[in-house]
Parts: C-alpha cells; structure tokens; sequence
C-alpha cells in the first residue's frame, strides 16, 4: 500500500482525499497545514496523524503539495530535500515563472528525487479523444480552435490572502485555467507567436480576465478567453476545433460532454461523463497511476518548462 502524505487543507486538498480513497494501492497517511486546527481537523477526519512542518514528514511514498501556488516552487525543493519520500507530487501550476520551474526540477534531481505535476486534464478521457485525432491525422489540417473558461469566483474567495496577489496567485491563466492553457500546448505543440490582454477589473494585483490569441508552430491558429467574473455562477468551459475534415466541439464543467460532432468517416464516440464537482475525474487517474508505478503518463520536464513558457509569455 502506497502511503500519502497530503501539504497543505486548504480547498483542493478534498479532490484529493476523493480520488485517494476511491484508488486501490493507495491512502492518505499524514496531512500536514502550517494552520494547526486545520491540520488537526483534517488529521482526525481522516484518522491519521499531522504535522506542521513539512519537513517532519517521514515513512511516506508520495508526497503531494496542495499549498497556494506561489509556494510550490519552495516547498516542492525543500520536501525533496528534507523527507524521504520519493515522489513529490505538486499541484497545478508548479510555479509563475519559467525561472522557478526549472530551479525546481534542478533541486528535486538534486535530491534524488521525482517530480510529479498535476496535469489532471490531460486524463480527461475526450482530452485524449480530442489528441488522438490530431495526432493521427485523422481531422486532416487543424485550422483553427477556441477555448473559453467562463467562470465565477466571488469576492470571498479573493479573501484568503493569497488568491488574487501577483506573488501567490498569478492570475486567471495561472490559477483557474491554467489547465487549459495547458491543453492547447498538449494538442499542438510549441507556441510560435502570441499576446494575451489581460484587465485588473476588480482592483487585484492579477488578471481576472484575459483575452488571447495565438499561433502555434503547427499552423492552428485560434483563442482563449478566461475570466473569474461571471455573474453569480460558473457558466461554461468549451473548446471548439475547425479542421480539414472534422468539427468537433466540448463544453460543459470540465469538458466533459461532446457538444458537436462531424468528423468524417467517424461516429460521435460515447464518451460524455457526469461530474459532481469543478475538477474533473483527472485525479482519479494520477493517482492510478501513481499506485500502478505508471510514471511515464506525467508530463516530461520540457513538456511541463514550455506550458509554463506558454502561460508567462501570455500573462505578463
């Protein structure tokens, strides 16, 4: 049985617990919080012990960093550093600047350890229909796609001191869709030009919505608009591709229903899933893997530098 330890109780730190539990091989064995009667809450919901130091951690396999982004470069390379565990796990996005990404990987290699990013989407099973295709050449020429995450986050969520700063939080891209941003690298590869325009609308220090177009060294061309702004309630995410011999579009809370399908000489695939929840089912996944030592199914680290590449380049 693989042993987890989860840093860090905040909001994400439940999707995680769900897919621990529902994955054979694998189990939360320690949590940890620099907030100790959140720790301490979690710890006893759970029935296992915490701390809240990280670096106390011991007797762990995976390690896997929930704590607000700005921190995941450090606390990724000190967890390498100081525990024993093997495998550092560490949540979407792995740091804000290219620079820090590649000081982590270093560090982690360093300490002879593996770096585990949370690329959830990309398990998303009509994520890696849509890939198939495009890399079969089964659609022919891609022209052109649109991508849009059209989201709410209310001015509470902006009031735990660290969502919506420039050090901590990054912005839209960064926070909210950075997964989709992540998606367009996934399907057509190295960035070849492109601008993101971004509006500091509700007075933070980060973008709440940004608007951007893009071409890719493949030839697609197209654009994603993301923004926290919507009125009282999350509205949609989709994602639209315009190639030579097919449409197809995805929508609903995670891509998970196909919307439009005219591909030539393909049936639409019985592929649409149900969500209880923003995130998807991609967690289950990686942990599935993770319990199954399947290692090679994380992103490569030049896969992971480029996406971040990609999300600076059209932040800032």
């Amino acid at each position: 049985m693989m042993k987890v330890a989860l840093v860090g109780c905040g909001r994400i730190s439940k999707r995680h617990i769900e897919a621990i539990s529902e994955t054979k091989g694998i189990e939360v064995a320690l949590v940890c919080d620099i907030i100790e009667d959140r720790a301490k809450e979690l710890a006893k919901k759970l029935s296992v012990p915490y701390v809240c130091d990280y670096r106390k951690i011991r007797n762990v396999d995976v390690i896997s960093v929930l704590t607000p982004s700005g921190d995941h470069p450090r606390h990724g390379a000190e967890i390498a550093e100081t525990t024993d565990a093997p495998y550092i796990v560490c949540e979407k996005p792995i740091s804000l600047t290219v620079r820090e990404a590649d000081e982590l990987f270093k560090r982690v290699d360093k300490a002879g350890k593996v770096l585990l990013p949370v690329y959830q989407n990309r398990y998303n099973p009509l994520i890696v229909m849509v890939k198939e295709l495009i890399d079969s050449g089964r659609l022919g020429k891609v022209y052109q796609f649109i991508c849009n995450a059209l989201w709410n986050r209310d001015d509470n969520y902006f009031k735990n001191g660290w969502h919506g700063t420039r050090a901590q939080d990054g912005g839209v891209l960064y926070t909210q869709a950075s997964h989709y941003v992540d998606m367009l690298h996934y399907f057509f590869g190295e960035l070849a030009s492109g601008k993101g325009q971004g509006g500091f609308l509700r007075g933070m220090e980060v973008f709440d919505t940004v608007s951007a177009v893009m071409r890719f060294q493949s030839g697609a061309v197209g654009s994603l608009n993301a923004t926290v702004s919507v009125y009282r309630q999350n509205y949609e995410t989709e994602f639209t591709l315009i190639a030579e011999k097919g449409t197809v579009r995805l929508a609903g809370t995670n891509l998970n229903h196909i919307t439009h399908w005219d591909v030539e000489g393909m049936e639409k695939p019985g592929l649409d899933f149900h969500l209880d929840h923003i995130y998807g089912k991609g967690h289950n996944t990686m942990y599935e893997y993770i319990a199954a030592g399947k290692w090679e199914m994380f992103p490569s680290r030049e896969d992971v530098l480029s996406g971040i590449h990609l999300m600076e380049k059209l932040s800032y």
